[in-house]
């Protein structure tokens, strides 16, 4: 996609494409963008809806250089860092879009444990991708970057050391922690299932007491309706069976 030079307030800083790989003809596109920016920037937009983590990755066109230092006259694309930003207002405009799309059925846990996974995938991604690297430099396919292996190494040097023994017992006390939680949880919900379990066999029983009251209402009317007996109906039906005899 090519941007308008005639816009007043924008500035041309590259191009992109939905690549999602980059093509043999893109170095000619690219070419073609240095009349409006001495360096300009391709980007490539991943659509495609399985991509995981972020869907952009940032190239500048240099010249290839060889293992001995010399350049050759042949360009190629080198990646460069890039993350995505935006205004506040921009902001607000995408929190109140997501507010209509946000699932209102699906649990802040779950919306958490998914984000979760997602990030994991994403480091999965990643961690293949260097290990093919990594695989085909040993192989001979591609030349030894190395500006890539000092950022391997840094990545390396920031990983705790597992062997220590506060780092081991930090993390056994985080996890214990984390299960206690967990098991409080199964606890109170099994707790909350019973007293639920109790409240409606109590409610179905009281409602069978009723229902039975009302059968045995319906079946003897007319003794409802005359009223029980009282003692001087008592005393007078016996003077009438005395005077009979």
């Amino acid at each position: 996609a090519r941007p308008a030079p005639d816009a007043a307030k924008e500035k041309i800083v590259g191009w992109y494409s939905t690549g999602p790989k980059i093509r043999t003809n893109d170095v000619d596109i690219h070419e073609l963008f240095t009349d409006y920016h001495p360096n300009p920037a391709f980007v490539i937009v991943d659509v495609r809806p399985d991509n995981v983590g972020i869907p952009t990755s940032a190239y500048r066109l240099e010249n290839e250089i060889r293992d001995d230092g010399t350049r050759k006259e042949e360009k190629t694309f080198v990646h460069v860092p890039s993350s995505i930003e935006a205004f506040e207002a921009e902001e607000i405009g995408v929190e109140h879009l997501l507010r209509d799309v946000k699932d209102n059925t699906v649990s802040t846990l779950a919306t958490q444990v998914a984000e979760k996974i997602t990030s994991l995938q994403g480091l999965e991604r990643r961690l293949v991708e260097i290990k093919r690297y990594m695989d085909l430099v040993v192989d001979g396919t591609l030349p030894v970057n190395h500006e890539i292996m000092g950022l391997l190494q840094d990545s390396f040097n920031l990983l705790p050391n597992l062997n220590l023994e506060d780092y081991v017992k930090a993390f056994a006390v985080k996890t214990n922690d984390m299960m206690l939680v967990v098991y409080l949880s199964s606890l109170i919900r099994s707790v909350v299932a019973l007293h639920d379990l109790i409240n409606n066999k109590r409610a179905m029983k009281e409602a069978e007491q009723a229902a039975d009251a009302a059968a045995a209402a319906k079946a003897n009317p007319k003794k409802e309706k005359e009223g029980p007996e009282t003692g001087t109906d008592k005393e007078e039906d016996k003077e009438n069976a005395k005077a009979k005899k």
